[in-house]
């Protein structure tokens, strides 16, 4: 019999805690003592292991499907109620979502922390340690699936009539592990066993075709047939607002194969494999997120599931559609976008575009003119990039291969865009070929996905000032000369619950009680009133010893997970991203490497006088992108050589934090104290980390990129430790540097040349470094300016070590961050879209 340790220190066995608490089922329960019944009765009804076992582990999926009760019952209250209402409804759809842990979001959005704590100490169990057993969604990889997770949770919070669409990654990305030769990628394990949070909808299943071809029928009209037809199965996860009973849906495809395509007879004959081939195919549609596609077959699969998203959810919302109209005699097309605001999440979805169309003209039999009219009407597009090799391009002939039809739509797209310029704008006759989507090249001819996205939808939009600018004034600019009110700002934002209220509560707790509410966890502009108490010595206190609580946490994390222990004393400062050098960790860490050898010339007297500094770097590098995987190398070997090093280990450590993922950043941004958002200037399209770091009272070193720029101004120029080339000298710069007028600093030389004399081990640093020199060409002439920032890198990290000697002023910068905060949250963000983008309103239940 397992035994179960109590709060009080005591040991009880499963059967003891059984026999005291009856398995009832209660599923709006309210009370600890109801809630710790519904708990015991799912351990006992809704089985998922052997009997007689309630460990944390079975403690978790009881309880998972004790709060799901609720959240089905709110579920079916709001799907009701928009069915009733028949509200205009967005779609948004995503490649990547990365929702992280949904326990604590739930019950906390659900406001019954409380109850489901004091049920759990029933049972014998602790809520944290509960919380601890759940497994990260492996939905996502980035900012842009975080941030579409953020505004799911803020559609929901402001009680919008919307629902998410993705794909059911069984493996995600990778789990990322750092052994001796550096980042392995193993595959995520969160299905594993199951994921109490998914409901299957075996009603919701739709066909998806690939390949075949395009019968012409003799009217004219044309149908796509033939080809592999898999089907796409609905996965529903529950998305509860925040102290509201509105819960909206994100809905997940998953590729199945019919039983009718597993070939019997061939089994019988021994040939296994080919007899269940469209159920193998099936099943890779779903395996990872971004499958690598440097061969013919990897570039297939990316496109399948690109189409697969769309296709499935496209049919769904024409079903929808329909359904909600009760009859087809009162159909009219013309009134599905004033029903239906579809949002593309980046380029990833564009073939909406086209499969939207094909839809309309083969299925619902429209004219082209009408299909467009509703197709330019309904979808609307979010760039996330100014980075060439981020902006999709797919091959034609592949395109060709797998999706004929949406080819022939996608020409004829072209050929009317270019009519058109041709009829309208003589003087951009000679734009055409960069304006237009086929790029014609007879080397690579291509299909350019974020020109079809401008062309087709009828709004663009950036996802901070400073890129909407870029996108405007440079990448987009022809476009915008046509259509001048197509292109919008729509700043990013973060949800105040999950990255304050939630995975801070010390911090949360002060700030309540010094705001007198509780108000600004759905109204973060609230919190400028802070900015009178900044000076307070009282709460200045209060907020240094809710830091230090949040740093002990992730000391006791860093150590558990890396072995390094790490002094809360110390100034914790974190660089948390996806590996990349245009984010330029390699900037921090040759920064770290500076540091390191002037602290091993100084006597054990000045040492003494530094800032002692504890520098964590985390995130994946992508498993194909070798300089990416290079630059992880070097932050574990420079780690594992000054953190062993008697003289300077109480004065520096320096950490790689693996597998970053969203609980991982839950325990990092709040226990932060410096952030690094140090992208090279016109590169970051926003960034939402340095909303959260910013948000947690953690200041931020970092350059004019990105959202930095807009967080500066909110909370003071004062408050933030600026360096580095702009966005408009970067052209100049490399310009200067391919004509080799460029002159090092000493200083960015000599912390290469410790990393080439050996002393962080024998792996060869030599192209890495090599990226950072030379003039020009391919991975050589430092095309991200990390020899042009570095000094001004140094002077800031100098300003910050002075900073941080001086308590008071380095908690008053740190309250004063959080206090400007308030316009990077996603309610901002997504009633800017609601309101300016997709036309819909709120629909909150009664």
């Amino acid at each position: 019999m397992a035994a179960t340790a109590k709060p009080n220190g005591k040991s009880i066995t499963d059967s003891d805690i059984s026999s005291k608490i009856p398995a009832t089922a209660n599923p709006l329960a309210e009370e600890p003592s109801q809630i710790a019944s519904n708990i015991n009765y799912h351990a006992k009804f809704s089985p998922h292991f052997s009997p007689f076992k309630f460990q944390p582990e079975q403690a978790y999926y009881a309880t998972a499907d004790s709060v799901r009760d609720r959240l089905i019952q709110q579920w079916n209250e709001t799907y009701l109620h928009f069915h009733k209402k028949n509200p205009k409804q967005t779609y948004y759809l995503s490649m990547e979502y990365l929702q992280g842990r949904a326990l604590t979001n739930a019950i906390g959005n659900l406001n019954v922390q409380k109850a489901y704590a004091d049920a759990l100490n029933k049972l014998g169990h602790d809520l944290e340690e509960i919380r601890e057993q759940e497994k990260d969604a492996a939905l996502g990889n980035g900012g842009l699936g975080r941030l579409a997770s953020c505004f799911l949770d803020s559609m929901a919070t402001l009680n919008l009539p919307a629902w998410g669409y993705g794909l059911r990654y069984r493996y995600g990305l990778f789990k990322q592990r750092i052994a001796k030769d550096g980042q392995e990628e193993t595959a995520e394990d969160w299905l594993e066993k199951f994921s109490p949070w998914e409901v299957v909808r075996h009603d919701v299943v739709y066909p998806v075709r690939f390949f075949g071809r395009v019968h012409v029928n003799p009217d004219g009209s044309r149908k796509w047939v033939e080809g592999e037809v898999l089907q796409a199965l609905a996965y529903d996860v529950p998305i509860p607002g925040y102290k509201t009973k509105n819960t909206i849906s994100l809905r997940l495809w998953e590729a199945k194969a019919s039983a009718e395509d597993f070939n019997l007879f061939q089994f019988n004959d021994g040939q296994y494999e080919s007899a269940a081939q469209l159920h193998s195919r099936a099943q890779q549609i779903c395996a990872v997120l971004y499958p690598g596609d440097a061969t013919e077959d990897g570039k297939l699969l990316r496109l399948k599931q690109q189409f697969f998203l769309c296709s499935a959810s496209l049919q769904d919302i024409i079903f929808r559609f329909k359904e909600r109209k009760g009859s087809t005699a009162s159909l009219q097309w013309s009134e599905f976008p004033t029903k239906v605001a579809v949002q593309l999440n980046d380029t990833h979805p564009t073939l909406a575009i086209p499969e939207l169309m094909r839809l309309l003209l083969d299925e619902e039999g429209l004219g082209w003119d009408e299909a467009w009219a509703v197709t330019t009407r309904t979808i609307a597009y979010t760039n996330h990039t100014v980075l060439p090799e981020a902006l999709e391009k797919w091959s034609q002939p592949v395109m060709w291969k797998l999706l004929p039809r949406h080819m022939q739509i996608i020409e004829e797209i072209d050929k009317r865009f270019i009519a058109t310029v041709h009829a309208t704008r003589t003087d951009l006759v000679s734009k055409i070929p960069s304006l237009c989507i086929l790029d014609n090249n007879p080397q690579k001819p291509v299909v350019r996905m974020a020109n079809l996205c401008v062309v087709s939808a009828h709004t663009v939009n950036g996802v901070a000032q400073l890129h909407s600018d870029i996108l405007k004034n440079e990448l987009f600019v022809d476009y915008v000369s046509i259509w001048p009110s197509k292109f919008q700002n729509k700043t990013n934002g973060i949800t105040p619950r999950r990255w304050l209220r939630f995975c801070s509560p010390e911090l949360s707790n002060i700030i309540t009680k010094w705001l007198k509410t509780d108000q600004w966890v759905t109204n973060l502009d609230l919190l400028t009133g802070l900015r009178k108490f900044a000076d307070d010595s009282k709460l200045q206190e209060e907020w240094a010893s809710a830091k230090l609580a949040n740093k002990k946490r992730l000391a006791q994390y860093i150590e558990h997970t890396t072995g390094v222990q790490v002094d809360p004393s110390t100034l914790f400062d974190i660089q948390v991203k996806r590996i990349h050098e245009y984010k330029r960790q390699l900037l921090n860490i040759l920064g770290a490497v500076y540091r390191y050898k002037k602290l091993k010339e100084m006597s054990p007297e000045e040492r003494k006088k530094t800032t002692p500094r504890t520098i964590m770097i985390g995130g994946k590098a992508f498993a194909t992108y070798t300089n990416a995987k290079r630059i992880v190398k070097l932050v574990d070997d420079v780690g594992a050589v000054v953190n062993k090093d008697p003289e300077v280990n109480t004065h520096l450590k320096v950490v790689f934090v693996p597998n970053y993922n969203v609980s991982v950043a839950e325990l990092l941004i709040p226990g932060s104290e410096l952030s690094q958002h140090i992208s090279t200037a016109g590169m970051e399209a926003s960034g939402t980390s340095n909303m959260k770091f910013a948000l947690n009272g953690c200041l931020i070193i970092g350059t004019l990129d990105g959202a930095n720029v807009e967080i500066r101004e909110e909370i003071g120029e004062d408050n933030f430790f600026l360096f580095g080339a702009t966005a408009d000298e970067v052209p100049k710069l490399r310009k200067e540097r391919e004509n080799g007028l460029f002159k090092p600093d000493p200083r960015f030389e000599e912390a290469k040349q410790f990393v080439r004399s050996g002393a962080f081990g024998s792996y060869d640093y030599n192209p890495l470094l090599d990226s950072l020199e030379g003039n020009t060409g391919y991975g050589r002439g430092d095309y991200f300016l990390v020899g042009h920032d570095f000094p001004q890198y140094l002077d800031a990290q100098a300003k910050v070590d002075e900073a941080y000697k001086d308590r008071k002023k380095w908690l008053k910068m740190s309250i004063l961050s959080t206090a400007g905060s308030g316009k990077f949250s996603s309610d901002r963000t997504i009633a800017q879209y609601a309101k300016e983008i997709w036309n819909i309103e709120e629909c909150r239940i009664p």
